[in-house]
C-alpha cells in the first residue's frame, strides 16, 4: 500500500502526535508498505523526506480572496478562528498542489487536516481519521479559563471549535480513538455516529524503549532525596501549574525531593515565575528538552500527569513501562490508565491540595510507592503491544479500503 500521513501540526514536532506517526511510519515500512509524511511548519507546508514544500505566502492572496471580512464576517470574529482557517486552507491547498491520487490510504492525525484532505483527496483514496484529543473541549477550556478574552459560551468562536470538531471527526471513512472517553466524547457532544468509530489505544516500541534506557542519563540522583518527574508539553492543558501549587504545599511538610519538568512549551516563562512564587526555585528543575528521558524515567521515584485534558499520553505508558507508580487526574483517557491504588493514584482534575497528598504519601511509603510501580511494570508490559496496535490499524485500513 502506498500511504500518506498527514497533519495539520508542525513537524517534526516534540509531543505525541508526532512520535506516533513517527512509529507508525517505521513498522508500517518494516511490513513492506510506501509511507509518506505531510505536515506544516511556521512559513511553510511541506511533505519532509520528500523534497516537496510551498510557502505560506505563496498561497496567502489566494486565501486571503476567499477569506475576506465582507464574504465571511463569521470567521473575523477572533484571531485563533481566523489563524486556524487560514492554516487549514494552506494545507488543503498545498495537498492539492502536491498531489494526492497516488495514495491508497491517508491517515489524517488532527480534526482539522481529515476536513482539509477530505476536501480534495482523489475518490478512489480511503481516509482514516485519527483523533488523538480534543481540539474544541482544549480551547473552549482555555476560554472558560481565561474570562478576560472575551469568548462566551455559544459566541462564534465557540461555536466555531464545536463544529470543526464535529466536521473534522466525521470527515474519514473511519473515525479512530485511542480509548472509550474519547469515544463517548466523539458521540455525544460532537455528534459522530457510534458505528464510524474505531477504538483501540496506541502501541509502545517496549524493546526500543528498554534500550534507550539503559544509555542512562547524564543527570545525577541528588543525595537523600526522592525525585517525582513530570515529562509534558509546557503548556496550559498540562496542568503543570497544578502540580506546582502541590509541591507549594508539599514543601511545608516534607524536603526529602525534587522535581524535574522535562519539556518546553509556551508557558515556560509563566511556570518559573509561579516556582519563584512559591520559593520552590531549589526544588523544581526545568530541563527543557531532552532526549533521554528513558534514562530520566529509570532513575526517577515517582510519575505525575496533572493535566487538565489529554488523551492517551505517551510519558504515562513509559512511565509505567519504567516501573514507575503514577499520580494522575481524572482528566480525559487517564482513569483507563491507571488503576487507583494499584498501578498509581487519580485525584480530581485541578485538585492541588490532593495532589500534594498523594505526594506524601508516596514519599512517605517506600513499600507501597515500589508496590505501585511494580504492578505499573507488569501491567504495562502487558498493554502497550506494538503488534496488537499494528494489527488494529492494517485492520482498519483493508476495511476502508474495501469500501
Amino acid at each position: 500500500m502506498k500511504i500518506l500521513l498527514a497533519t495539520f501540526w508542525q513537524v517534526p514536532h516534540v509531543g505525541g502526535v508526532w512520535k506516533y506517526m513517527m512509529q507508525l511510519k517505521e513498522r508500517l515500512e518494516l511490513m513492506g508498505h510506501q509511507v509518506d509524511l505531510l505536515g506544516t511548519a511556521p512559513d511553510k507546508v511541506h511533505m519532509p523526506g520528500l523534497n516537496k514544500e510551498i510557502a505560506k505566502e505563496a498561497l496567502r492572496p489566494l486565501i486571503a480572496a476567499k477569506l475576506s471580512a465582507s464574504r465571511v464576517p463569521q470567521i473575523h470574529v477572533d484571531p485563533y478562528v481566523m489563524h486556524c482557517e487560514y492554516e487549514r486552507y494552506y494545507l488543503e491547498l498545498a495537498a492539492a498542489y502536491f498531489g494526492l491520487e497516488q495514495y491508497d490510504i491517508i491517515h489524517t492525525h488532527d480534526i482539522f487536516a481529515a476536513r482539509a484532505l477530505r476536501r480534495v483527496k482523489s475518490k478512489g483514496t480511503a481516509l482514516v481519521a485519527h483523533v488523538h484529543g480534543s481540539v474544541a473541549i482544549e480551547v473552549t477550556m482555555n476560554y472558560r479559563l481565561n474570562p478576560q478574552l472575551g469568548v462566551a459560551e455559544n459566541s462564534p468562536a465557540w461555536n466555531y471549535f464545536n463544529g470543526i470538531e464535529h466536521y473534522g471527526a466525521t470527515s474519514g471513512d473511519v473515525t479512530v480513538t485511542a480509548n472509550n472517553w474519547q469515544k463517548q466524547l466523539l458521540m455525544n457532544t460532537f455528534g459522530v455516529p457510534e458505528e464510524r468509530i474505531k477504538v483501540f489505544p496506541y502501541g509502545l516500541d517496549i524493546d526500543a524503549f528498554e534500550r534507550q534506557a539503559r544509555k542512562g542519563t547524564t543527570m545525577q540522583r541528588p543525595p537523600s532525596k526522592k525525585i517525582i518527574i513530570c515529562p509534558a508539553r509546557l503548556s496550559f492543558v498540562k496542568g503543570i501549574d497544578i502540580l506546582i501549587a502541590a509541591l507549594g504545599i508539599l514543601k511545608w511538610t516534607r524536603r526529602d525531593w525534587v522535581c524535574w519538568i522535562v519539556g518546553d512549551g509556551e508557558q515556560r516563562a509563566e511556570l518559573e515565575q509561579l516556582t519563584a512564587a512559591h520559593q520552590l526555585q531549589q526544588d523544581v528543575l526545568f530541563l527543557g528538552v531532552r532526549d533521554d528521558i528513558p534514562g530520566l524515567l529509570r532513575i526517577a521515584d515517582i510519575f505525575v500527569h496533572s493535566c487538565i485534558q489529554d488523551n492517551q499520553p505517551f510519558s504515562l505508558m513509559e512511565a509505567q513501562v519504567a516501573g514507575l507508580p503514577s499520580l494522575v487526574s481524572t482528566a480525559g483517557g487517564l482513569p483507563e490508565m491507571v488503576e487507583h491504588e494499584v498501578t498509581g493514584l487519580i485525584s480530581p482534575v485541578r485538585d492541588s491540595v490532593k495532589l500534594a497528598e498523594q505526594l506524601g504519601l508516596l514519599l512517605a511509603n517506600d513499600s507501597l510507592r515500589e508496590q505501585l510501580g511494580h504492578n505499573a511494570r507488569i501491567w504495562g508490559t502487558a498493554h502497550w503491544s506494538m503488534d496488537k496496535m499494528m494489527e488494529r490499524v492494517l485492520d482498519v485500513y483493508q476495511s476502508v479500503m474495501k469500501k
